[in-house]
Protein backbone atom coordinates (compact mmCIF):
# COMPACT_ATOMS: atom_id res chain seq x y z
CA UNK A 1 0.00 0.00 0.00
CA UNK A 2 1.23 3.51 -0.73
CA UNK A 3 0.17 6.83 0.71
CA UNK A 4 -2.55 8.89 -0.93
CA UNK A 5 -3.40 12.57 -0.77
CA UNK A 6 -6.41 12.09 1.52
CA UNK A 7 -6.66 12.62 5.25
CA UNK A 8 -5.52 10.04 7.79
CA UNK A 9 -8.17 8.88 10.25
CA UNK A 10 -6.24 7.38 13.15
CA UNK A 11 -9.20 5.44 14.59
CA UNK A 12 -9.75 3.77 11.20
CA UNK A 13 -6.04 2.96 10.85
CA UNK A 14 -5.78 1.49 14.35
CA UNK A 15 -8.88 -0.67 13.67
CA UNK A 16 -7.09 -2.39 10.76
CA UNK A 17 -4.61 -4.38 12.86
CA UNK A 18 -4.26 -6.08 16.24
CA UNK A 19 -0.55 -7.00 16.49
CA UNK A 20 1.34 -5.47 19.40
CA UNK A 21 4.71 -3.73 19.01
CA UNK A 22 4.44 -3.93 15.21
CA UNK A 23 4.61 -0.38 13.81
CA UNK A 24 2.67 0.53 10.67
CA UNK A 25 3.43 3.51 8.43
CA UNK A 26 0.50 5.89 7.87
CA UNK A 27 2.31 8.82 6.27
CA UNK A 28 5.53 10.39 5.14
CA UNK A 29 6.83 13.86 5.97
CA UNK A 30 9.96 14.65 3.95
CA UNK A 31 12.35 11.83 4.95
CA UNK A 32 10.34 10.94 8.05
CA UNK A 33 7.80 8.17 8.54
CA UNK A 34 4.68 8.73 10.61
CA UNK A 35 4.07 5.38 12.30
CA UNK A 36 1.37 3.98 14.54
CA UNK A 37 1.52 0.98 16.84
CA UNK A 38 -0.48 -0.82 19.48
CA UNK A 39 1.63 -1.61 22.52
CA UNK A 40 1.18 -3.43 25.81
CA UNK A 41 3.65 -4.64 28.42
CA UNK A 42 7.35 -3.80 28.21
CA UNK A 43 9.27 -3.47 24.94
CA UNK A 44 13.10 -3.77 25.01
CA UNK A 45 15.78 -1.45 26.34
CA UNK A 46 17.27 0.30 23.31
CA UNK A 47 18.69 3.52 21.91
CA UNK A 48 18.78 5.19 18.51
CA UNK A 49 22.32 6.49 17.97
CA UNK A 50 21.53 8.82 15.08
CA UNK A 51 18.02 10.14 15.69
CA UNK A 52 15.59 11.46 18.26
CA UNK A 53 12.35 9.48 18.62
CA UNK A 54 8.95 11.13 19.12
CA UNK A 55 6.11 9.34 20.91
CA UNK A 56 2.53 10.62 21.06
CA UNK A 57 -0.26 8.74 22.81
CA UNK A 58 -3.55 8.45 20.94
CA UNK A 59 -5.31 6.22 23.49
CA UNK A 60 -4.14 4.70 26.75
CA UNK A 61 -1.06 5.36 28.88
CA UNK A 62 2.60 4.92 27.93
CA UNK A 63 5.59 5.21 30.22
CA UNK A 64 9.04 5.82 28.78
CA UNK A 65 11.53 4.48 31.32
CA UNK A 66 15.06 5.78 31.47
CA UNK A 67 17.78 4.33 33.68
CA UNK A 68 17.31 7.15 36.21
CA UNK A 69 13.68 8.32 35.78
CA UNK A 70 10.46 7.78 33.83
CA UNK A 71 8.01 9.92 31.84
CA UNK A 72 4.33 8.90 31.68
CA UNK A 73 2.13 10.06 28.80
CA UNK A 74 -1.63 10.10 28.41
CA UNK A 75 -3.83 10.77 25.36
CA UNK A 76 -2.70 13.82 23.40
CA UNK A 77 0.70 14.02 25.12
CA UNK A 78 4.05 13.94 23.33
CA UNK A 79 7.57 13.06 24.49
CA UNK A 80 10.82 13.13 22.53
CA UNK A 81 13.59 10.69 23.45
CA UNK A 82 16.93 12.29 22.58
CA UNK A 83 19.21 10.42 20.20
CA UNK A 84 21.59 8.00 21.85
CA UNK A 85 19.59 7.78 25.10
CA UNK A 86 18.63 4.28 26.25
CA UNK A 87 14.93 3.91 27.00
CA UNK A 88 12.21 1.31 27.57
CA UNK A 89 8.59 1.93 26.48
CA UNK A 90 6.03 0.29 28.78
CA UNK A 91 2.21 0.22 28.66
CA UNK A 92 0.26 -1.45 31.50
CA UNK A 93 -2.75 -1.91 29.20
CA UNK A 94 -3.12 -1.71 25.43
CA UNK A 95 -2.05 1.73 24.26
CA UNK A 96 -2.17 3.32 20.80
CA UNK A 97 0.87 5.42 19.92
CA UNK A 98 2.08 7.60 17.07
CA UNK A 99 5.79 7.93 16.31
CA UNK A 100 7.67 10.19 13.94
CA UNK A 101 11.17 9.15 12.96
CA UNK A 102 13.43 8.96 9.90
CA UNK A 103 12.39 6.34 7.33
CA UNK A 104 14.43 3.19 7.90
CA UNK A 105 14.73 3.62 11.67
CA UNK A 106 14.55 0.23 13.38
CA UNK A 107 11.99 0.05 16.16
CA UNK A 108 14.46 -1.81 18.38
CA UNK A 109 17.32 0.62 17.67
CA UNK A 110 20.65 -0.85 18.72
CA UNK A 111 19.08 -3.82 20.57
CA UNK A 112 17.92 -5.85 17.57
CA UNK A 113 16.21 -9.13 18.36
CA UNK A 114 12.95 -10.86 17.53
CA UNK A 115 10.80 -7.73 17.92
CA UNK A 116 12.69 -5.87 15.19
CA UNK A 117 10.47 -4.76 12.29
CA UNK A 118 12.91 -4.07 9.46
CA UNK A 119 10.38 -2.60 7.05
CA UNK A 120 7.04 -1.59 8.55
CA UNK A 121 4.13 -2.01 6.19
CA UNK A 122 1.92 0.87 5.02
CA UNK A 123 -1.59 0.71 6.36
Amino acid sequence: MTPDSGSINLDEKFAKFSELWSPKVVGRLNDMHIKIAKVQGAFVWHAHADTDEMFMVHKGTLTIRYRDHAVTLGPGEIHVVPKGVEHLPVAPEECQIIMIEPAGTLNTGDAGGERTVAEPSWI
